[in-house]
C-alpha cells in the first residue's frame, strides 16, 4: 500500500537532497502586526537576528503561515510595514537559500506578491516532501483533522471568491483596521487554551496524523497553527511536529538530514 500512496504522489512530491553540512529550518506563527505596530517590531526583530544566525547552514526555510498577523493583497497595494523583514527574505533568497511559504489562516489571502518580489513560493495546501529519503508531510494545520466545525465554516466564507472580490474594493485603510480588530478580538491569536496540551485523542493534528499513517508511510508530519511546541512519537518511527510560536516561545525545528529537532531561540 505504500509504494501505490508513493506512486501516486511522485508527480507532487518534491525531492530535496541535503549538501554536506547543509540543514532545512522550520518556523511558524509569527503573527507580526500583533497586538500593536511597537510590540510586534520587536519580536519583528527577534526573528530578523534569527534568520541571520541560520545564514551559515541553512538549505532551505519553511515558513509554516501566519507569518503576519493578517495580510491581504490588492492588485497594487500590501499592508504597510514590515520592511526589514520582507528585505531579510530576500537577501536570504538571493543567496541560495531556498524559502517556502504556507499559507496560514491569518494570512490565507495572499496572492502572488512574494513570489514575484522575493521568489518565494506560496503554498494553499499541504505538501509532501522526500528529504534525504525521509518522507515530511507539511502543512499549516487549519483545518485538518475532526472537529473545529465553527473555523472549517468561517475559512470557507473566507476562501470564497464572491467574499474575497467584496473586501477587495474595500478602502485599503478601513480593510486592514476592520480585520487587525476582528483578528485581535477573536482571539485569533494565541491564547491561554492554546498551551494546553489535550491529549493524544483530543489534539486534531495528531489525530490527523494517525489517520494518515494508516495509509501512507511518512516521517515527519510538520505544522504550525496550534502554537504548543512539542514532538510527539507516532506509530510506525512517525513524528509529529509543532513548531510552536513567535509570540511566547520563539521555537523552530531543524533537520540535518538524519534527525529533526526543535529548538528555542534565546538571543
Amino acid at each position: 500500500m505504500a509504494n501505490g500512496w508513493l506512486k501516486k504522489i511522485h508527480k507532487t512530491m518534491e525531492t530535496i537532497s541535503l549538501k554536506i553540512g547543509k540543514k532545512i529550518y522550520f518556523a511558524s506563527d509569527q503573527h507580526f502586526g500583533a497586538p500593536s505596530p511597537e510590540e510586534s517590531k520587536v519580536r519583528e526583530e527577534r526573528f530578523i537576528r534569527w534568520l541571520d544566525s541560520i545564514k551559515k547552514d541553512a538549505q532551505a526555510v519553511f515558513l509554516m503561515g501566519d507569518l503576519f498577523d493578517f495580510w491581504h493583497e490588492w492588485q497594487y497595494v500590501v499592508p504597510k510595514g514590515y520592511v526589514r523583514l520582507l528585505g531579510k527574505l530576500a537577501e536570504l533568497k538571493d543567496s541560495g537559500i531556498d524559502i517556502f511559504f504556507f499559507v496560514g489562516n491569518h494570512d490565507l489571502w495572499m496572492k502572488d506578491y512574494f513570489e514575484k518580489e522575493l521568489g518565494i513560493p506560496v503554498y494553499f495546501e499541504k505538501r509532501y516532501y522526500s528529504v534525504n529519503k525521509k518522507i515530511f508531510l507539511l502543512a499549516h494545520g487549519d483545518g485538518l483533522g475532526p472537529g473545529d466545525k465553527g473555523y472549517k465554516r468561517m475559512k470557507k466564507v473566507f476562501t470564497n471568491p464572491l467574499a474575497q472580490w467584496a473586501f477587495r474594493w474595500l478602502h485599503p485603510d478601513i480593510a486592514m483596521k476592520l480585520a487587525l480588530y476582528l483578528s485581535q478580538k477573536n482571539k485569533l491569536i494565541s491564547g491561554e487554551e492554546d498551551k494546553k496540551f489535550l491529549g493524544e485523542d483530543k489534539e486534531f493534528l495528531i489525530l490527523y496524523s494517525k489517520k494518515k499513517l494508516e495509509t501512507e508511510k511518512i516521517d515527519y508530519f510538520v505544522y504550525g497553527h496550534r502554537h504548543l511546541p512539542m514532538i510527539l512519537g507516532l506509530e510506525k518511527n512517525a513524528q509529529y511536529v509543532n513548531l510552536g510560536d513567535w509570540i511566547s516561545y520563539f521555537t523552530y525545528a531543524v533537520f540535518d538530514g538524519e534527525n529533526i529537532e526543535l529548538l528555542k531561540w534565546k538571543e
